[in-house]
C-alpha cells in the first residue's frame, strides 16, 4: 500500500462537523472508563482510570475482577465495542446511532452475561447537565466516517506526545485518555507537592481535583472540542509567575485567558509543513515555560532517550 501523505495522516475534522457523534462518544466513553475505575485500585492523580490508544480505536487494558481479567476495546475500524475476559469468554457490541441509554444497557447486560458485574456511578462527571446514563435517550448519534477520523487524530497525537514523553525520566504519566473532558494528555512532574487545588469541575468532587493536582507539574495533550478542529493544550500547575508571557512556539501558538492555558489549533499543527516538528515546539516551549520559570531540576528530569543508541549498534 501506498504510504499516506502528510494531510492523510492528519486528518481534518470540523468540530462542527461531528458535534452529535463527539457527544455520544463521549458518554460512551464515560461508561467504560467508569467500569474501569470501579475495578481497579488507586494509582497516582487517577491514571488507573484512564483509556489508551490502539491500533484500532480505544481500550482500558487489563482489568481485574475478582481472580480474572478483562479489557473493553473500542474498534473505529470495524465499529465494534469489544469486551474480552480472561475466561476466553467475549461480546460484542455495535457501535451504531443509539442512545446513551440503549448503549449503558447493553454493556452492563454482557458484562453480568460474562460474570463480571460492575456497579458504577452512572451518571457522567465535567459535565453540565449530568444526565442519568440509563435516562440519556437525547445523545443517540454515530458517525462511523468521523469517528474512524477522530481516532487518526489520537493516533497522531499519541505518537508524537509519546515521542515528547520519551525525553522525561522524571515522574511522568503514560499518554492516556481521560474520558471526563475527552481528551488524551500526558503530566510531567517536578517532584514537589503543590498546593490544594481549589476544584470547582462541574459534577466532580472538589476531593477528586484535589488528588489530581496534588504534585507541582506540567500538563499537555489533545482535546477534540476546542476550537474549529479541536486544539492541543498545555498548563502548569501551580503556573509560576510570567507563565502566561513565556514565548511559545509555533506563532499559532498562543495563551488563552479564558482556559489559564497554552493553545495551539489542531489545524496549525495540520497545516505545517512537518507537523511533527510543530507540535513538538509547542510541547517543548511550554514545558519549558513550567520548568524554568518553576526552577525545576532539569538535569535531574531530563535525558535524551537515544542514550543507548550508539551502544545497540555495536557487535
Amino acid at each position: 500500500m501506498a504510504e499516506p501523505t502528510r494531510l492523510d495522516s492528519w486528518p481534518s475534522l470540523r468540530v462542527d462537523d461531528w458535534t452529535p457523534t463527539r457527544e455520544t462518544l463521549h458518554m460512551w466513553t464515560q461508561i467504560i472508563g467508569k467500569i474501569r475505575l470501579a475495578n481497579a485500585p488507586l494509582v497516582n492523580h487517577w491514571w488507573q482510570v484512564t483509556l489508551y490508544v490502539t491500533p484500532r480505536g480505544l481500550t482500558t487494558s487489563a482489568v481485574p475482577h475478582g481472580g480474572r481479567t478483562f479489557d473493553i476495546e473500542f474498534d473505529f475500524i470495524d465499529h465494534e465495542l469489544r469486551i474480552r475476559s480472561s475466561s476466553g469468554e467475549s461480546r460484542s457490541i455495535q457501535l451504531k446511532a443509539h442512545s446513551v441509554a440503549d448503549f449503558y444497557s447493553r454493556v452492563m447486560a454482557a458484562l453480568d452475561e460474562l460474570g463480571l458485574h460492575t456497579e458504577i456511578q452512572s451518571r457522567p462527571n465535567e459535565v453540565e447537565p449530568a444526565i442519568p446514563f440509563a435516562e440519556d435517550v437525547e445523545r443517540a448519534s454515530y458517525d462511523p466516517a468521523a469517528a474512524n477520523l477522530f481516532w487518526r487524530q489520537l493516533l497522531q497525537a499519541n505518537r508524537v506526545i509519546g515521542q515528547f514523553r520519551s525525553r522525561f525520566v522524571g515522574k511522568v504519566s503514560p499518554v492516556h485518555f481521560f474520558w471526563g473532558a475527552m481528551d488524551l494528555a500526558c503530566t510531567r512532574f517536578s517532584g514537589r507537592t503543590a498546593p490544594t487545588h481549589p476544584g470547582g469541575s462541574p459534577n466532580v468532587g472538589d476531593w477528586v481535583m484535589v488528588e489530581g493536582y496534588s504534585r507541582e507539574l506540567s500538563s499537555c495533550g489533545f482535546w477534540p472540542g476546542g476550537g474549529d478542529e479541536g486544539a492541543f493544550y498545555a498548563y502548569a500547575y501551580p503556573a509560576p509567575e510570567g507563565f502566561a508571557d513565556y514565548p511559545v512556539g509555533p506563532a499559532e501558538a498562543f495563551y488563552s485567558q479564558e482556559y489559564r492555558q497554552f493553545l495551539l489549533p489542531y489545524e496549525a499543527v495540520r497545516q505545517a509543513a512537518d507537523p511533527d516538528r510543530a507540535l513538538t515546539e509547542f510541547l517543548q516551549g511550554t514545558y519549558e515555560a513550567a520548568a524554568v520559570l518553576g526552577n525545576w531540576d532539569r538535569a535531574a528530569l531530563e535525558d535524551d532517550p537515544e542514550r543507548w543508541k550508539a551502544r545497540q549498534s555495536r557487535p
